[in-house]
């Protein structure tokens, strides 16, 4: 047999093997189709649809991963973000004052409501925490505190005052824990109801250095110097200032909170204000404080304890807290 039906019978093969048509080439021999599809294309196509995979038995779906839900609460604390939480935190910052018996708390929250008319309140008794216009629940329990006295509310800050005899060490600790449970709950520190009468607050009215069209010029620039120079620097100290009256050249004001019972009240009052309002206005030719009518009576009660005590312990005993001739250490 010749080389080329050896070559022929070669190409019929793989001609029958993939399917391809023959074609006469010009030089005779046999050329196969390049365009041609393989005959068992159809075959492999068949058997591609008879090799399905086998149905999932169910013990076979038991091994499978599935969600579980402590995995899908991490994936939608992740899609969403924390889940927001309804505790408030609290911080509660103490100041010494220039009063050793006021203390001053600042916590991160505001005491006095938005547009409130005046920018201080004070509560004397346990009965003006209960009186209108201005009751506070939070003044009532600070004024149960044993040896707390007076309580003073500022913009964002509280005064509390104790008595002489009292020790901070027994009352900050439950003053702290009032304050930061007034806050935490979310109520009104001050509430406001009709007025009735009574003995209620102490400057909750009107706030006394607010302008008023009334006032002649003079007054006007007073409250606008207390308004801008003084009372910031009183509020720091834990108090506030209280206009009452421009009479013959003095000014009469009222000192309130941390420095109502501060012993340097009348140092305040005289090298602080009346040289800065002297200096600047040249009407003013002195400051005076006013004391309201229960303080003219405790005053007047002391003055007469002194008295009786002097008398007692002779007269050459003064009313000084110390030191040689004194009433306490007279014998």
């Amino acid at each position: 047999m010749s080389v080329s039906s050896t070559s022929g019978r070669t190409m019929l093969r793989r001609t029958a093997l993939f399917g391809s048509t023959l074609t006469t080439s010009a030089g005779g021999g046999l050329e196969a189709s390049r365009f041609a599809r393989p005959a068992v294309f159809g075959s492999y196509r068949s058997v591609h649809r008879s090799a399905r995979l086998p149905a999932i038995t169910p013990s076979e779906t038991r091994r499978r991963p599935t969600l579980q839900p402590h995995h899908h609460s991490l994936v939608q604390a992740r899609v969403n973000g924390p889940a927001p939480t309804s505790k408030r935190t609290i911080f509660i910052q103490t100041e010494n004052t220039p009063n050793p018996d006021a203390l001053k708390f600042i916590p991160n929250h505001r005491i006095l409501p938005e547009n409130f008319p005046t920018t201080f309140l004070e509560y004397l008794s346990p009965r003006s925490t209960l009186a209108p216009p201005h009751p506070s629940p939070l003044a009532a329990q600070l004024l149960n505190v044993e040896g707390v006295t007076s309580v003073f509310y500022g913009p964002d800050f509280i005064t509390v005052t104790k008595a002489v005899d009292s020790n901070w060490a027994h009352i900050k600790p439950e003053v702290f824990s009032l304050i930061t449970q007034a806050v935490t709950s979310g109520e009104s520190i001050v509430n406001t109801v009709a007025k009735a009468g009574g003995e209620g607050q102490e400057g909750g009215e009107e706030d006394s250095l607010r302008f008023n069209e009334e006032d002649d010029e003079v007054v006007g620039m007073i409250k606008e110097l207390l308004d801008t120079r003084i009372r910031p620097a009183i509020q720091e100290d834990g108090g506030d200032i209280e206009f009452r009256g421009f009479e013959n050249g003095v000014v009469l004001l009222k000192l309130r909170g941390a420095c109502r019972t501060c012993d340097s009240s009348t140092v305040t009052l005289k090298n602080g204000i009346e040289s800065m309002l002297m200096h600047y206005i040249e009407e003013v030719q002195g400051v005076e404080q006013v004391m309201d009518p229960e303080e003219e009576i405790s005053m007047h009660e002391f003055a007469k304890f002194e008295e009786k005590l002097r008398q007692q312990k002779g007269p050459e005993a003064t009313a000084s807290t110390g030191g040689k001739g004194t009433l306490d250490s007279a014998a």
